[in-house]
């Protein structure tokens, strides 16, 4: 999709058509920019870009938060639409998948038609432009569809041709390519694909197995498949949030693991998975980060999360928190529990009435209905607008 948060925006407010429109953090607040329209990006604003930065470079700039939950609900109209002209559908994000076609359309000319109804029907039926590349493997298509961005379309058809229009170009175009692997090429000397192809034993020797797929993929060559993704196959859920100021009151931060458990809980509820480990994880205000990990019996209730986190919370070193997230791994489908004498004959709560005890405390601090709105606790826009009135409440609390 086309700088999809910002679209979805622009269509619902048409006032927005035209602005330099920056979905992310505000300006002032901690945090980077999540997607920023063409109009932005002329001022050189871009993804991942810190706020601050965002609002030096376009201080004219339109800023606004990202609404997740309507995001994901027009991702799900999307993949209605992909998934009906598919044989397999593997989603990298929110906007973003690919689409094997290969039996549904049985030629190349078929896939091509393929891909500019699909451009159509999302353009009728959800009102926004994508940008679509037809080719012959993941890597070109992916290639395919940044090449005429905006609501472009654009077809590689064979690995000669792949190979032919990125051979001038940085070696960060080919996939697997990050920032260091591209410093350590550059350091010898290797800066194109061209150059790739040219001195591929020498980038194996430097590279390894990497250096292998490198230089395969300089010549065209990319034989992964297609994999749709499987909620088993996650290795691990977790929830986070970075406060807007830093946070040194540890009270707070384990009122918050209450919250970000439930997130947690209920995300591994929806796939079907069960916890065998719990994580906590830090960022101090110097960006030092650390993280805790822990095999438990079972980590599926929030309230089994948050013991063990809080308990992991307890021992970590006390100064000023700028980010605070929760976990669980060691996934399975099935839960499998041995009950011991401690099961038995202990006075603990069940885990419900330790969740209910545990929202009551927090309603009375915090003055919120957190036992009747456990459920919405799960939704981006709530649990954040959450988290950051708790900040502010404790905050008052101590003046």
């Amino acid at each position: 999709m086309d700088a999809f948060f910002a679209a979805v925006e622009i269509r619902d407010d048409p006032s927005l058509r035209g602005k330099p429109l920056i979905i992310g953090s505000l300006p002032g607040e901690r945090g980077v920019v999540a997607t920023a329209s063409y109009e932005a990006r002329k001022y050189g604003v871009r993804s991942a870009m810190n706020i601050k930065e965002a609002y030096r470079r376009c201080p004219r700039g339109v800023y606004m938060h990202p609404n997740i939950d309507k995001y994901r609900a027009v991702s799900r109209q999307l993949r209605a639409i992909w998934g009906s002209y598919a044989d397999a559908v593997e989603t990298v994000a929110f906007d973003e998948a690919y689409l094997d076609v290969t039996r549904t359309a049985g030629d190349f000319d078929s896939a091509a038609r393929m891909g500019r109804e699909i451009k159509r029907r999302i353009r009728e039926e959800l009102r926004l432009s994508c940008s679509v590349g037809v080719a012959y493997s993941k890597s070109a298509a992916k290639a395919a569809s940044e090449e005429k961005k905006p609501d472009g379309y654009f077809e590689i058809r064979t690995p000669e041709d792949f190979a032919a229009l990125i051979e001038d170009r940085d070696v960060r175009v080919l996939s697997s390519v990050g920032e260091m692997t591209a410093e350590k090429l550059h350091s010898r000397g290797i800066r194109t694909v061209r150059d790739v192809r040219t001195r591929s034993e020498e980038v194996i020797r430097l590279l390894g197995k990497q250096g292998e797929w490198i230089t395969g993929l300089a010549r065209g060559v990319d034989e992964r498949e297609v994999t749709p993704y499987r909620p088993e196959d996650a290795q691990s859920i977790g929830r986070e949030v970075t406060f807007q100021e830093d946070v040194n009151d540890f009270s707070l931060l384990r009122d918050i693991l209450v919250v970000l458990s439930i997130c947690v809980a209920a995300r591994a509820k929806r796939v079907g998975l069960h916890g065998g480990g719990v994580t906590l994880k830090l960022t101090y205000a110097d960006m030092r980060a650390v993280s805790r990990s822990r095999q438990v019996r079972s980590a599926d209730h929030p309230a089994e999360i948050f013991a063990h986190a809080s308990d992991m919370l307890s021992l970590v070193e006390r100064r000023p928190v700028r980010l605070i997230g929760a976990g669980i791994y060691d996934l399975s489908p099935e839960l499998a529990l041995q009950l011991s004498f401690d099961d038995v004959f202990s006075d603990a709560l069940p885990p419900d009435e330790q969740l209910g005890s545990l929202l009551d405390d927090l309603g009375e601090r915090y003055g919120l209905d957190f036992r009747g709105n456990a459920d919405k606790l799960a939704q981006t826009g709530v649990l954040h607008r959450t988290v950051e009135y708790m900040r502010k409440r404790a905050a008052a609390a101590k003046e």
